[in-house]
């Protein structure tokens, strides 16, 4: 016989139940007062809209009342309802998130770029299986109190890490500014334990990971995210670099997700005048809507300005290089950016400390256009439509040169980056094969050498690759060939269609041509893997800014950009509209 409740514990669950549903009913006050304010504030809202709200609300409540009560396990509150949250949230755009009590940190790290930890990154290393120093940051408490890439993490405090997770290490590095910890580490070059007392600090993520003045006068600048008061840093650096004689910039966006819509504004108002309308921002409620405008004096108008963009520009980035286009203030040079015209208000609070990123409206820059690239539908529990180019709209900026809305912002100059190459990608990806080759040979290379060439003048010898390409060769590395994969698909399609027997000797000759040799791979796809190599040894050097600074020296956009600001016709000629 089943017994559902029994008559000892009816009172006790009695009694929960009624506090279960009296904090439930201040959770559904509070959403159905803000879905009423929100509500009132759209002017074709019909009558029966609160309606469905309300019963909405109370469906879910009703429903969540009868899992408590009967369902076959006990739920966990937080679980089972942060689940049907966050599946709400899912189907509207992947902006609009919720952030319990226990999530705050994420919140305020992604808001303001700070966290307090060692000011280390750390990844999972497969063949060892323990989680391992990736890249301490310069200046961080890691990197001073002598931390390398490569130390395996073996404890915090009293805490064995040699079994957990990339996560769980990550949340017990991080704590309270000022409170210190005792870490444990292996060194792999030496075989020793080392102990060492490090002090969390609060680590600011740079958002310039690198600025200097280049051959010939151009100044480059690399901008990583918009957080609080990095407007700041860009001015502080483009000034020291125009006392150094700059005469062109170059202002790399490149994978710059954005961050803050005000410091996008305050870093174009660097370069056109004030009291121009850059952004306008337009949602649902027309109190919230709102136009920035340039507000200071600009430093400099005149300088020519080549902006680098990508498919990971996005967001703040996006609003800074459209900004520059739209004024005809600088060229913009790349490849189309990720197209995100989206404005999200990032705290909203909610009952139980509780906060809510809200997707609150669109944001139009200088020529009117909105540049986001991707319709969110609602229904069917959410489903995205990108925005064909024929559907597209025509702008024009402050000079009449055409400009359309719709995907992204689209370069003045279209030049796409060198792409990964298949073997390169596979020896770069960690976790990608357990042999973890190229990290192991890099950690023994620094090992190896206390010191190496400035950072833009470093390269990977002829001698140095061959001794990694030998430890390719003997570690068992394998990967997946593209061509193989094409040529498996192209059999069982010619088997389909009935022309593999008549074609059988062609395929086998093809096959033959086509068979694995590792060591003819390394050779071939030598110059992009010495790169790699390079950029993974200068970091451990001069950490993020040499790894970029040594980057430029193979980066075919960047080399566009020194051409183009070298060539002034061409330069103005982008910027002056077709007759």
């Amino acid at each position: 016989m089943l017994v559902l409740i029994s008559y000892d514990n009816s009172v006790i669950l009695w009694w929960f139940y009624i506090l279960y549903i009296l904090m439930m009913k201040k959770i559904i006050t509070a959403l159905l007062t803000l879905a009423m304010s929100i509500g009132a504030g759209a002017q074709d809202v019909k009558s029966d809209h609160n309606f469905d709200i309300a019963k909405n609300l109370e469906v879910f409540n009703a429903i969540y009342k009868n899992l408590e009560m009967m369902y076959v396990d006990t739920l966990d509150a937080n679980v089972t309802v942060g689940h049907a949250i966050n599946a709400m949230l899912r189907s509207l755009d992947p902006y609009t998130e919720y952030y319990p009590e226990d999530k705050q940190k994420d919140l305020k790290m992604q808001l303001s770029g700070k966290y307090a930890g060692i000011g280390a990154m750390i990844r999972y290393h497969l063949g060892l299986q323990r989680v391992v120093i990736d890249e301490p940051y310069e200046g961080m408490p890691a990197a001073e109190a002598g931390i390398r890439k490569g130390d395996i993490i073996l404890a915090i405090d009293d805490s064995v890490m040699t079994d957990k997770t990339v996560s769980y290490v990550s949340e017990h590095l991080r704590g309270e500014a000022g409170t210190s910890f005792v870490l444990k580490v292996k060194r792999p070059s030496t075989g020793k334990t080392l102990k060492m007392k490090i002090t969390r600090r609060s680590i600011q993520l740079p958002d310039i990971s690198y600025y200097g003045l280049q051959p010939g006068g151009i100044g480059y600048l690399n901008l990583t995210q918009f957080t609080e008061d990095c407007s700041k840093d860009v001015r502080r650096a483009f000034l020291d670099m125009k006392r150094q004689g700059m005469e062109k910039f170059v202002l790399d966006l490149r994978d710059n997700g954005g961050g803050s819509l005000q410091e996008a504004i305050n870093i174009v108002n660097m370069f056109v005048p004030k009291d121009l309308l850059l952004v306008r921002t337009v949602g649902k409620v027309e109190r919230a809507n709102r136009d920035y405008r340039t507000t200071v004096e600009p430093i400099d108008t005149v300088m020519p300005i080549v902006v680098l963009v990508n498919d990971g520009t996005a967001s703040a980035s996006e609003i800074t290089s459209g900004s520059l286009q739209d004024l005809d203030r600088a060229v913009i040079l790349g490849t189309r950016t990720y197209g995100k015209g989206l404005v999200q208000l990032p705290n909203v609070p909610l009952p139980y400390n509780g906060n809510l990123k809200l997707t609150t409206g669109k944001y139009y820059i200088p020529s009117g256009r909105c540049i986001q690239a991707i319709n969110y539908k609602h229904t069917q529990g959410g489903y995205t439509e990108h925005v064909p180019d024929s559907l597209t709209r025509v702008f024009h900026t402050a000079n009449g040169r055409e400009v359309r809305d719709g995907g992204g912002i689209k370069p003045d100059v279209e030049v796409k980056a060198d792409s990964l190459t298949n073997l390169a990608f596979y020896l770069a990806s960690s976790g990608r094969d357990s042999t973890e080759v190229m990290f192991d040979w890099v950690v023994n290379y620094i090992s190896h050498h206390p010191t190496i060439a400035a950072a833009k003048d470093f390269e990977v010898s002829d001698a140095d690759y061959e001794s990694f390409k030998q430890a390719v060769m003997k570690s068992g590395f394998k990967y997946d060939r593209e061509s193989r994969k094409y040529l498996d698909n192209l059999v069982k399609l010619a088997k389909f269609e009935g022309y593999y027997d008549g074609a059988k000797a062609e395929f086998d000759a093809l096959e033959a041509k086509l068979n694995h040799n590792l060591d003819h791979d390394l050779d071939f796809n030598k110059p992009i893997i010495k790169q790699l190599l390079a950029a993974d040894i200068v970091a451990a050097y001069y950490y993020q800014r040499g790894t970029v600074e040594n980057a430029l020296r193979n980066d075919k956009q960047f080399a566009e950009a020194v051409k183009l600001l070298n060539d002034s016709q061409r330069y103005k000629g982008i910027l002056t509209p077709k007759e």
